[in-house]
């Protein structure tokens, strides 16, 4: 394994982190999250991403018990607020004050920790002053129950309003967690530059663009069986949008590319978002323990110019660059 300093920080984290957004607490059986955790511990993954709103809060509790029996001090655990837990009741979503105090001791409790690495915004609240959310977040790293502070999904401009509220406060905004891959490239044009100029990493999800990136899907074929894209529980929705003959077509089209390297797909495309310098970890999830296995093998690949040419002329004009399509939040959904 190798490690990157998350923004400006003198944080240190594993180029791959483990999350359990769609898995943990819902698609997989506890027993085996708690495998898929114990193969990443084995490979040398130390960093750890979930959220209270992941399976209504399941997922932190089952991270929590995975890594029971861990040295603390060897492990950077993070998780987010915002999207509602709970009986979503009319303050159980959102960036207040109150929201955010009493999350916090909800995923403490939960992970089974005394505090967490990284505590993420997990969108941006238009419905709350940002004042009063960056001063709830400082309230927190200085109560000890969170060493940093991140955000997740926000626009370029809203992190340069957090980051400058942050830093009245005395506090660290060191990192942004967006969707990031070789098909969604949103954050190139404004969110990067901006990152790099006040200081903050990216943390960034879907590297492998919901498993499409896999090569697994074939075009004017059936999903597999017992894969994402048959996952009625939230995993079908998210991948839809990749599922269509002109996507998968071109996905099958960097194979050879790949073989070439001897690369899994998988791992090209984590090798692919790890080469951006702005990224200091890429999440991957797992359903089975191999999994991870296979993904770690793409730390420490370099892919040469000419590789990251060959990859633009497959996917040509395919992979979304709008800027717009970041995901800022016009009006809340409880």
């Amino acid at each position: 394994m190798q490690f990157r300093y998350l923004g400006n920080s003198g944080l240190k984290v594993s180029e791959l982190t483990y999350g359990n957004w769609l898995t943990h607490g819902s698609q997989v059986e506890n027993d085996v999250a708690v495998t898929c955790v114990r193969a990443a511990l084995d490979a040398g993954i130390t960093t750890f991403d979930t959220a209270d709103t992941y399976a209504n809060t399941a997922a932190e509790q089952v991270l929590g018990d995975a890594l029971k029996g861990e040295r603390r001090e060897s492990l950077e655990i993070f998780t987010k607020v915002y999207w509602p837990t709970g009986p979503k009741g009319h303050n159980d979503t959102g960036l207040s004050r109150k929201h955010i105090l009493e999350s916090i001791n909800g995923s403490l409790r939960r992970l089974q920790t005394d505090h967490v690495d990284l505590y993420q915004a997990h969108r941006y609240d238009v419905e709350t002053p940002l004042e009063e959310t960056m001063q709830a977040f400082a309230d927190v790293v200085r109560a000890g129950k969170a060493l940093y502070i991140g955000v997740s999904e926000w626009t370029a401009e809203e992190i340069r309003r957090g980051h400058a509220l942050a830093k009245e406060l005395g506090v660290q905004l060191i990192s942004n967690q967006p969707q990031y891959s070789m098909l969604w490239r949103v954050i190139e044009p404004e969110i990067v530059p901006t990152s790099e100029e006040l200081g903050l990493s990216q943390i960034v999800w879907s590297p492998i663009a919901q498993g499409v990136l896999t090569g697994k899907y074939l075009p004017g074929q059936a999903p597999p069986e017992g894969s994402r894209a048959t996952d009625d529980k939230g995993g079908a929705n998210m991948i839809k949008r990749w599922m269509n003959d002109d996507v998968l077509t071109r996905v099958q089209q960097l194979r050879p590319i790949a073989d070439e390297l001897g690369l899994s797909m998988a791992q090209l495309a984590l090798a692919w978002v790890l080469r951006n310098d702005n990224v200091a970890s890429a999440i991957v999830g797992a359903s089975r323990p191999e999994q991870v296995t296979d993904n770690v093998k793409a730390v420490g690949v370099t892919l040469e110019d000419d590789v990251m040419k060959k990859i633009d002329d497959v996917l040509g004009d395919l992979p979304t660059t709008d800027p717009s399509k970041v995901s800022s939040i016009p009006g809340r959904v409880v």
